[in-house]
């Protein structure tokens, strides 16, 4: 009585509604991963092994902006940084934000603008 004829057969053929519910879902979570998920979980490992890789001698970069080189580097999760002469702090690995290794030069001003 107050269902429409219409209505009712379409509620009662509603397979096919299911599948095009579950499509983008599907799509917008595989877009998700591929643009957000797997680019974080990238820069997550290369972050791990930077800090692992960090060695006596570096110059790093904290997470709070000091900079220093790297003096003691222990079996835990610190290192010691000298960021004067003299003054030396620990730092736990994972706050370095920056690994620069002593062997790596430093980009010259004058060469890069040759074309100047």
């Amino acid at each position: 009585m107050f269902i429409t004829p219409a209505y009712a057969e379409t509620a009662a053929g509603g397979g096919g509604e299911l599948l095009s519910f579950v499509f983008p879902l599907v799509a917008i979570f595989a877009i998700m991963y591929f643009l957000v998920i797997r680019p974080q979980q990238k820069r997550a490992k290369d972050h791990a092994e930077m800090v692992n890789a960090v060695r006596r001698g570096d110059e790093v970069i904290t997470a709070g902006g000091i900079m220093g080189k790297v003096t003691k580097v222990s079996d835990g999760d610190d290192v010691q940084v000298e960021i004067a002469d003299g003054v030396r702090i620990k730092v736990i690995k994972s706050t370095l934000s920056n690994v620069r290794s002593k062997s790596q030069p430093a980009p010259d001003a004058a060469n890069t603008n040759k074309d100047a």
